[in-house]
Parts: structure tokens; sequence; C-alpha cells
């Protein structure tokens, strides 16, 4: 029994090496809105993203390296440089002046550090410029199921600077708090910071529900009775062949003007996604969105809107090529609403007219390393 209990080798006690998972990619995006209505200035109207028509455009081209935490490895990051025509507007508002440096910094998709303490479960802090806890859909149309970007995307942040902190407080349910420069990233519209929060429960393995709440200043005023708020509610079921999802998005200010008026923004998307057979695939999303003030997209109008998508899919090692075929029906009514026309009210003025019809083709490759160690 004494020689089944001798101690062993020095060398065998030995801590072994944490493991260091690094992963690098990158990813290049060109599409073409064809625009029955042809305008001269070759403008979607009032959008953030793939807001180009009737010709080709590169809307977004990146690379990126990542490192996940792990209890082996506590500390991760992020870079993701980027550039294209998705990156001249998106971030930025339409009632607040740029950041200084937005220019070079809307060149920065990604760009922070995390560590995973061991507190409880496990608490995760983030810092820099991270993906918004905001919205179902991503920035880059190679991470979602059609090319265009619903309205309720385009008006609320695609990215955040600032600070958060994550952990599990069931098997089930996620909490996230965070502390960002504002509701726009790029936007300089005062200095007090923004807050909120997250919940994501997952309800089953095939059911995700997450609510989000987010509560700051978006004006000059920083008045606490001027703050913006905005409740973001998503829904979410996975099956075998299908994706199902709603998001229901509220948010609303009292404009420090005259009789301090209230402006509100409302969108609601219903996103359904069918895997038909091998490579191929079909995406329908009806959505709705309002703005009643012109404070999100400029102009204040009311939009339906219906976005069909076919795409299909190859892979190659560690490439993926996307293409994508889509048809896109917006109407836009209301005193602001309305889409450019091909008519011109006077020199350099484009006429408004209430729909608009794009059929779109979205041509992407992705490259994504596994992690290495």
């Amino acid at each position: 029994m004494a020689a089944q209990l001798q101690e062993a080798p020095a060398q065998d006690r030995q801590a072994p090496t944490p493991s260091i998972a690094w992963q690098y990619g990158g990813f290049v995006d060109a599409g073409h809105l064809r625009d029955s209505s042809d305008p001269s200035n070759h403008l979607f109207r009032s959008r953030g993203t793939a807001f180009h028509v009737n010709e080709w455009d590169l809307n977004m081209a990146g690379a990126y390296a990542k490192k996940k935490v792990s209890e082996q490895s506590r500390w991760g990051t992020e870079l993701l440089v980027q550039g294209g025509k998705d990156e001249e507007v998106f971030g930025f508002s339409a009632t607040a002046p740029n950041l200084a440096g937005a220019g070079w910094l809307g060149h920065l998709g990604l760009a922070n550090v995390s560590y995973l303490a061991p507190v409880g479960t496990g608490l995760t802090v983030q810092a820099g410029i991270f993906g918004s806890l905001i919205g179902y859909d991503s920035l880059y149309a190679k991470d979602n199921f059609n090319y265009t970007r619903p309205w309720g995307a385009d008006f609320t942040p695609y990215l955040m600077t600032g600070v958060n902190a994550s952990s599990a407080i069931t098997d089930k349910a996620t909490i996230t708090a965070f502390v960002v420069n504002g509701y726009w990233h790029l936007a300089d519209a005062n200095h007090v910071p923004t807050v909120g929060g997250q919940i994501a429960y997952k309800a089953n393995p095939r059911v995700t529900v997450k609510q989000t709440a987010m509560v700051g200043p978006h004006q000059a005023n920083t008045s606490p009775a001027f703050w913006r708020v905005l409740s973001d509610t998503i829904v979410e079921r996975k099956g075998e062949r299908t994706v199902g999802a709603f998001e229901y998005q509220f948010s609303s200010e009292s404009v420090d003007a005259p009789g301090n008026p209230r402006a509100y923004w409302m969108s609601a998307q219903l996103p359904l996604h069918l895997a038909l057979h091998g490579p191929w695939s079909v995406s329908v999303r009806p959505e709705f969105a309002r703005d009643s003030a012109g404070r999100w997209t400029g102009a204040e109008q009311s939009i339906v809107a219906v976005t069909t998508t076919l795409e299909y899919r190859s892979a190659y090692r560690w490439a993926n090529g996307i293409v994508r075929l889509e048809y896109r029906f917006d109407n836009s009514r209301g005193p602001g609403g309305g889409f450019f026309d091909a008519r011109e009210i006077s020199p350099g003025v484009v006429a408004l007219k209430p729909t608009q019809h794009l059929l779109i083709l979205g041509l992407m490759l992705t490259f994504d390393s596994p992690p290495s160690r």
C-alpha cells in the first residue's frame, strides 16, 4: 500500500500549459440593388446599410482575429478591421454630431479585450468596441438570413463602445449589464453615458427569449426628462430545418424643443428561414416601422416591408461562398415618407414616391479558420 501512495515525479505534478485558441478570417460582400424607379442619385433613402441602388458596390469587406476567454486562458480579445459602402453611414446619428475621429473609428468593426473572472459561475467583462446587445440582425450580411437588413436593425446600434459584464445565473438564464458612450457609437450627442441590461432565457433547447433595455440622453440637454429609452424583445425558435423569430422594438424620448414634444420609434419583424435541400434555403421577412418625428430615420414616416430571399451556399475547406437573390418591397407613408424616384422636382432635388421595388443580387465570400492552439 505504501508503494501505491508514493508521490508522483515532479514533472508529472506540473500544471498543464493553458491552451490559447486563436481564430482568424475575413470576408467580402458585394451587391447590386436594382431599383425599378431608377433614381438619379442611386440612393435607397433613409438607410444605414446597402443604401446604393442600380450599381455594383463593395458593401463591406473585413479581416479579423480573435481569442475567446476560457477557464484555461482567462484573457480574450477581438479585432476586426473593415471598409466598404456600409462603413460610410452606419453608426452615425440623424440628430447628433459625429464623434471626433469617427472617420477612422468606423474602420474598426470590433476592438475589445475581455476577462473571465472566477466569480460565481464565471463573470465575463468586455471593454472596447463590441457587438451590440440590441437587435436580431448583424451589421454583416453574411451572418443574416436576408441580404438587406430590416428597418429595426438599421436604426438601432450595430456596435457599442464601452464596457459590459455578463454571467449565467442559472443553467438557462444569463444576465448582462452594459455602459456605453451613447445610442450610436460614432455619434457625440453629449458626454453622459448610456446604460442598459439584458436577460437571455433558454426556455428549452429550441426556444430562446431575450429582453434588452437601454436608457440615456441622445441630445445636448442631458436632463433625465429628455433621456431616450429603448426596449428590444426577441423570441427565437430553431428547428432541424427551420428558424423563426419575432422582434419588437420601442424607443421614445422628449425632444428639447418648444413644447417638449414626445418622439418615438417602433418596429417589428417576423423573419422565417427554411433549409430546402442541400445548399439551398429560402427566407421571408415581413416588417413594420414607425418614426413619429424623424428622430431616427430623418423623416416622419411609417413603413411596411416584405423581403424574400433565395440562398445558395457552397463550402470548401475553410471558405464559404454565398449567393443570394432577393426581392424587397417597401411602402413608406407619412409627411416625410417616400423613396427616391427618377423624376426631379427641381435641379438636384429628387422627387419621392411611396413605394419601392428592389431586385437584389448579393455575393459573399467568407474565410474562417478553425481555432488554433
